[in-house]
């Protein structure tokens, strides 16, 4: 990857140029650096992957292998789950390495190429969960035009505008980082390339950047959450007019699993958010990272197979034939 390197000319008059580093790797500061833990934090970070990994893969299989569960909420579902899947993938398998290597070391280019696989998949997150909130909508109060309106067709394409604006605010994040290759220092307080952590890491005047991270945040963040609530709100409503307690009970029930999943994601979120701004010790910032990195993605098929009873029966099914 090459590109033009800016001079420290244009940096902020308020930072010291002898402090600026023209980089071609990062430091990762990792979870800890006692030597005694790094065999513990393999063993446990190698279980967790592969236990997410397994979770969701068995998620598409159930869903794939059972024509029942050809479905749009399934089908929305099934690629969450594979979201899922890269979202731990760009993170983990990357740690692991480095504690087997003793090694905290990644690339200038790894490092932006972890940032960008990073903001897609948990951006796919982000969106699958508005799409899914507004398949619930139409299923709840539109059920008799719910085939009409959630044809396959317009299925793969809500899909497919989930990837393209996931994939938009990975390049706008890159692209603003690509700007600089000059550093105030060159350790990431963070077992991964975090977004946020490589940008106040730049020499970037800290308003601008503020006021690009918060614009880029209420475009990608804030729609898809007011989506979800106005379709959870027009669901409540509809819910509150069913007169007996079991048919309320019996809609309210189809969203308890994505309600639960949307609860985590953003509640994990949050958590990552505040530990990241509000605490002042990076150890705090990187187990918040790891609650919304790893133990998200890990619970998700859990949630979703213990609340189910289609896929806990297609699950079943699979058993069976495998056995």
């Amino acid at each position: 990857m090459t590109q033009q390197r800016p001079s420290i000319t244009q940096c902020p008059s308020n930072i010291n140029p002898p402090n600026l580093t023209s980089v071609s790797k990062f430091h990762l500061l990792g979870l800890s650096e006692d030597p005694d833990l790094q065999p513990i934090l393999f063993g446990l970070f190698l279980c967790m992957y592969l236990v997410t990994v397994l979770g969701n893969l068995l998620i598409i299989l159930a869903v794939s292998s059972d024509p029942h569960l050809h479905t749009p909420m399934y089908f929305f579902l099934s690629n969450l789950s594979l979201a899922d899947i890269g979202f731990i993938s760009t993170t983990v398998p990357e740690m692991l390495v480095n504690i087997q290597t003793h090694s905290r070391a990644i690339s200038y280019v790894g490092c932006l190429t972890q940032m960008s696989l990073f903001i897609i998949f948990v951006c796919m997150d982000d969106m699958l969960l508005s799409v899914m909130a507004y398949d619930r909508f139409v299923a709840i109060c539109h059920p008799l035009h719910y085939p009409d309106i959630m044809n396959p067709s317009l299925c793969a394409f809500l899909v497919l505008v989930s990837f393209l604006v996931s994939l938009l605010d990975s390049q706008i994040h890159n692209l603003i980082a690509l700007q600089f290759t000059y550093f105030k220092d060159v350790e990431i307080s963070n077992y991964f390339c975090h977004p946020s952590q490589v940008l106040n890491l730049a020499c970037f005047d800290s308003f601008n950047r503020n006021i690009v991270i918060y614009f880029i945040g209420a475009i990608f963040g804030f729609l898809p959450v007011s989506g979800i609530l106005l379709s959870y709100s027009k669901i409540l409503s509809s819910i509150l007019k069913i007169p007996s307690s079991g048919g309320k009970y019996k809609a309210f029930s189809t969203c308890g699993s994505h309600l639960a999943v949307v609860c985590l994601f953003y509640g994990t979120g949050i958590v990552e958010y505040l530990g990241s701004v509000m605490s002042h010790s990076p150890q705090n910032s990187v187990v918040a990272s790891m609650m919304y990195t790893v133990v998200t993605p890990m619970l998700n098929p859990f949630i979703y197979s213990l609340r189910n009873r289609d896929i806990k029966t297609s699950l079943s099914k699979l058993h069976r034939r495998i056995a």
